[in-house]
């Protein structure tokens, strides 16, 4: 039978290796931020959070006219991230999303936040995202993460085995998509000769997501773009982003490295309201550390709160770690955070409890950095 269709291979330790790259977004196609690089822009990451008082069903709605508004304003990226087994994020399957919001926008680049890999089989990722990326050509991007998203029971529920994912599988599940995605799997591989169809697109821009080294060392060795996760590692970000780039090795969809610093901030009228806003995240993420996950609280939840000491400090942490202020005092910090990370874009997460804040956050975000 006839070959992949797909071309387009590059050295990668020792082997030669397909490459998926991301696209350099077209002049004029994106938020910039005033005061820093010419090419900065600004994305949307979205869990897709399910609040307190509300249905599945109202949180997906929501998430669809944040696109659409992030659309207009002119971000860039909406990326979908994967969680399971967390009653307070609906974003269960990154494909199934990104399906439906290309459907509801029209400039968008919609993506995954990432898929997490030790979940999938490599051939299901790769038809899934080729399939997108026939439905919706150039608008497509594959964030890849290794870690599973969830914890380790409902890790080993999704892979149907009781044996947990060891780091050292990860490589060569990321080799197989990647090989999947352009000229097939190697003779020495169990499954040469099976194909990833549709054969006659590409597979969409592989982007390499992390919160330490790791990912930054392998989207240097293979070429792609990688997304720092700030808002999981706050104190990380910069040897990352420049490790990535000291070790960033051209490939033929990629002549430069391309970084998005991902990072947490909530916008609102003044630094005291959106610090409220705020703490109905971190209140649900003392209650998951707990062992006691539920539906994002509401702001009047977290203020009627007990926090123990051990709580007060898990909540002063997560606050340490987010961008909170009026439009006035955001810009600077998140502009100061692309520079001192050399980042070519930001991504801007805002899980709040009222859907109307969080997309006045990202309008006010918009604004006060240039746009409007």
């Amino acid at each position: 039978g006839s070959g992949p269709r797909r071309g387009g291979a590059h050295r990668i330790l020792g082997q030669s290796r397909p490459l998926a790259a991301p696209p350099q977004p077209a002049a004029g196609n994106g938020t910039r931020l005033a005061g820093v690089a010419p090419t900065m822009r600004l994305s949307v990451l979205d869990l897709v959070p399910v609040r307190s008082d509300q249905s599945t069903s109202d949180a997906l709605a929501a998430t669809t006219r944040l696109a659409q508004a992030a659309d207009r304003l002119g971000y860039t990226r909406y990326w979908v991230a994967e969680h399971h087994n967390m009653p307070s994020v609906a974003a269960t399957s990154p494909p199934v999303l990104i399906a439906h919001l290309a459907a509801h926008t029209k400039a968008l680049r919609l993506g995954s936040g990432g898929v997490m890999l030790p979940n999938h089989a490599p051939l299901a990722v790769a038809e899934q995202f080729a399939l997108l990326e026939a439905a919706h050509p150039g608008r497509i991007d594959l964030g890849i993460g290794r870690a599973p998203g969830t914890d380790p029971l409902t890790a080993m529920a999704l892979r149907r085995s009781a044996e947990p994912a060891g780091a050292e599988d990860f490589p060569a599940q990321l080799m197989d998509l990647i090989h999947l995605g352009g000229e097939g799997l190697p003779p020495e591989h169990p499954f040469h000769g099976v194909r990833a169809e549709p054969l006659d697109v590409p597979l969409p821009p592989i982007w390499m997501l992390g919160s330490s080294d790791y990912g930054a060392r392998a989207a240097a060795a293979l070429g792609t773009g990688f997304a720092f996760a700030r808002h999981m590692n706050p104190r990380g970000a910069e040897a990352a982003m420049g490790q990535y780039r000291a070790g960033f090795r051209p490939s033929p969809g990629l002549a430069e490295p391309r970084a998005i610093l991902a990072l947490s901030a909530v916008c609102a009228d003044d630094g005291e309201r959106a610090r409220e806003l705020a703490m109905s995240l971190a209140l649900g993420v003392v209650r998951m550390r707990a062992g006691r996950p539920g539906p994002l609280p509401s702001p009047e939840e977290a203020r009627a709160h007990e926090y123990s000491a051990h709580e007060q400090e898990q909540v002063r942490r997560y606050l340490r770690a987010q961008v909170l202020g009026g439009p006035d005092e955001v810009a600077d910090p998140i502009g100061a955070l692309a520079a001192a990370t050399g980042a070519d874009e930001v991504m801007i997460m805002t899980s709040v409890h009222d859907h109307g804040a969080r997309l006045a956050s990202y309008e006010r975000i918009a604004a006060a950095l240039g746009t409007r």
